[in-house]
């Protein structure tokens, strides 16, 4: 029997009144790590219980305490077949290995504020003199908003299709657990991250390429360092090459183990805006892969998820009971807190690009102030 996700996306494609699109050059996974290595001990949420009133309840209480832990967590059931997901990845390397350096140029994003198109290598600054070795590029779910190269055309359709997925099937059940967290409306976040509204909620797709021996000793192997999203929700979905790290509650960094047809859902910083603290962001970061996966590129698949633009990120201080039991954590005042668009935009500027000044409080982490609010990256 076909799954509901495929018949949304064999519906929605029809829809578009466009032929099949051919199958895409198959991406082959390489094998999952096989090295010991310290990984986290995150929760695993099977989100079709989140189908039922009594399902809701149950997991809303798994999302709590995964978040207070590792503010990490991996998602099952979330309607994608392993076929489907293989497809998506395919998708995503193609973009990168079927498009020359000519044409990429031209759909390189042109606003430093608003991460769109593509991102080349070393754009940003990792450490030392050393920059990034990632490429990505950027989809708003609004897929015909911009243009796209020649070879994604045939499967902008199928791209669409992924971002409402993420959309309805994944983020709006999520962010109704969280919002059941906090004894609020279940409608009360999803309110405030509608897909139709405008804001810059988008599909990525993103290559880690391998660096120089002098590269990852002068950077001690980070090739991502620590930081926190600046989104809400950030769906990644697992891919079995190493390297992503989260910093544990007694600070150590522990890996983030592979799962087949999993997704990793962490919070960033609008939860933490929105919900007083209680769902603080997660700090984690890229780092060379494990030894048996060096010199192998890393490719990713995620869907960046943000509130409306015009969201202005005060908690729910006033609505919601734990926070009125609990009290807030804030980033900012309330008369001084950004909008969305406003966080995304400074934030986006700003990233691998702004001076970093040590913290006088914390060791191994530099500092800038972005809209008021102190943002820290962990060394």
């Amino acid at each position: 029997m076909a799954s509901t996700a495929y018949r949304r996306l064999t519906q929605l494609l029809h829809s578009f009144d466009a032929p099949p699109a051919p199958a895409p050059p198959a991406y082959v996974p390489p094998p999952a790590s096989n090295e010991k290595l310290d990984y986290a001990d995150l929760a695993i949420l099977d989100l079709s219980k989140a189908r039922t009133p009594a399902g809701r309840q149950a997991l809303a209480v798994e999302v709590v305490n995964a978040m207070a832990t590792h503010g990490f967590f991996y998602v099952v059931g979330h309607g994608y077949t392993p076929e489907q997901t293989q497809r998506i990845f395919s998708i995503a390397n193609l973009t990168f290995d079927a498009v020359d350096a000519e044409e990429k140029k031209i759909y390189v994003g042109e606003s430093d504020a608003v991460y769109e198109g593509y991102k080349p290598r070393q754009t940003w600054n990792i450490e030392d003199g050393v920059q990034d070795q990632i490429e990505h590029y950027n989809i708003n779910r609004h897929v015909g908003k911009r243009a796209h190269p020649q070879a994604l055309r045939p499967y902008l359709a199928e791209i669409e299709v992924f971002a409402r997925h993420n959309h309805f099937n994944v983020l709006y059940p999520i962010l109704r657990l969280l919002a059941l967290g906090l004894e609020l409306p279940e409608e009360t976040l999803v309110e405030q991250h509608r897909f139709e509204a405008e804001g810059e909620t988008s599909v990525r797709f993103m290559k880690y390429f391998p660096r120089s021996v002098e590269e990852e000793q002068r950077t001690r192997q980070v090739w991502l360092k620590g930081h926190t999203d600046i989104g809400s929700v950030t769906i990644l979905w697992s891919q079995p090459i190493g390297g992503l790290q989260i910093l544990s509650p007694d600070g150590t960094w522990r890996w983030v183990r592979h799962m087949d047809n999993a997704l990793v859902i962490n919070a960033g910083d609008v939860l933490t805006f929105l919900c007083g603290g209680i769902y603080p962001a997660t700090r984690h970061r890229v780092i060379q892969p494990p030894a048996d996966q060096v010199g192998l590129p890393r490719l990713g698949v995620f869907y960046f998820c943000m509130a409306n633009d015009d969201v202005k990120l005060v908690p729910h201080h006033r609505e919601s009971p734990v926070l009125r039991r609990v009290g807030v954590k804030r980033l900012c005042r309330d008369e001084d807190a950004p909008t969305m668009e406003e966080w995304r935009r400074n934030r986006t500027v700003a990233y691998g690009t702004s001076r970093l000044v040590p913290s006088v409080e914390e060791k191994g982490v530099e500092e800038e102030v972005i809209s008021g609010v102190v943002v820290k990256h962990y060394n």
